[in-house]
């Protein structure tokens, strides 16, 4: 059995038997850490497909995970108060609600992609830093929604067969989705898509030169990216019962960042490992000091420096090269003889 089996197999038995954990140590704390820490693991895993596999930088992307939130938000509030939006009276509904926010997510991942994938480097980070912005005050500017206080929600989306409301299920949802995201990537990346997104990011003169459209992948990329991290918002939105405009903010992508670097760059598995430690480190260095954040800062320029491959890459240490894909089935022949993954 591979180490990286091995680590799968670790990750979902944790998470699998938390619940039961909590319950023997009378710490029901730790059910909604760890349901913060699947919301959280999955919106970094969808900005390490764009970062890891991409190459794209991108510093706009809490405002998928905010728009996705605020779409709960702003239904679940037309819904409490009976007030019609554009001649719907809304809805509770989770098999509503949720489509209609991941629209307006790949909407956005559409326009944001089409404007800034025709740059690259910083003006590309800057493009996707500026839209992040822009929704940060524009939905700080929502006074009927609460302007800069944000939206309190009355109770979660319902789902059929689901009890929202209790902890171990709400937190069994996020995992099974955190989950089956993951499990998409990893095919999506393994794929004919994945390994030409791959060869843009290793050589895009020569990607090219195949006859292949950078901005066609890479703007799939991008809108798949947000839609992850739009359902990560959704999810938070109903775990929280409360959204604001710092769910768009520059500071949270900054937060995704950090843990997709902390679990290594390039993993998937990684950033959720990364989330884990950006948490953990959270809750143990804010019981010394509120500016925990201050000690946060040096552990992660370590990372950056001395573990490039972060906490999943210390894991996999010793597990040998891992062998490379194939790339001829998936690409043209001249394609596989110049791309590589």
């Amino acid at each position: 059995m591979s180490r990286r089996i091995v680590i799968d197999l670790a990750c979902l038995a944790t998470f699998a038997l938390l619940p039961l954990l909590a319950a023997l140590l009378d710490e029901p704390f730790l059910v909604s850490l760890f349901t913060r820490l699947a919301i959280y693991g999955m919106a970094a895993a969808s900005l390490d497909l764009l970062i890891g596999y991409g190459a794209l930088v991108s510093f706009g992307h809490a405002a998928f995970f905010g728009l996705g939130g605020y779409v709960v938000g702003i239904v679940a509030f037309h819904t409490s108060q009976l007030l019609p939006l554009w001649g719907w009276e809304g809805s509770n509904s989770a098999l509503l609600v949720w489509p209609l926010a991941l629209l307006c997510c790949a909407l956005l991942g559409l326009l944001m992609g089409y404007l800034s994938l025709r740059t690259s480097g910083v003006q590309f980070i800057m493009i996707t830093l500026a839209f992040s912005q822009m929704l940060y005050f524009i939905l700080g500017s929502l006074s009927l929604y609460g302007g800069d206080d944000g939206i309190l929600l009355n109770e979660r989306n319902s789902l059929p067969g689901l009890d929202m409301n209790d902890a171990n299920q709400f937190y069994y949802l996020c995992v099974a989705l955190l989950v089956g995201w993951l499990l998409f990537c990893r095919r999506l990346v393994g794929s004919r898509f994945g390994f030409v997104l791959r060869g843009l990011k290793q050589s895009e003169r020569r990607t090219v030169s195949l006859g292949l459209q950078p901005v066609r992948y890479r703007l799939t990329a991008f809108v798949i990216a947000g839609l992850g991290a739009g359902l990560a918002g959704i999810l938070w939105a109903n775990y929280a019962l409360f959204v604001s405009p710092d769910m768009a903010a520059w500071q949270k992508s900054g937060e995704l960042m950090a843990m997709v670097i902390l679990g290594g760059v390039g993993t998937l598995l990684g950033p959720v490992l990364g989330a884990a430690a950006y948490l953990g480190l959270e809750q143990l260095l804010s019981l010394w000091t509120e500016h925990w954040l201050l000690a946060f800062g040096p552990l992660l320029l370590l990372v950056v420096l001395f573990g490039r491959q972060g906490i999943y890459g210390l894991l996999m240490k010793g597990a040998g090269k891992p062998r490379r894909a194939k790339v001829s089935s998936a690409l043209p022949p001249l394609a596989a003889q110049e791309v590589r993954p």
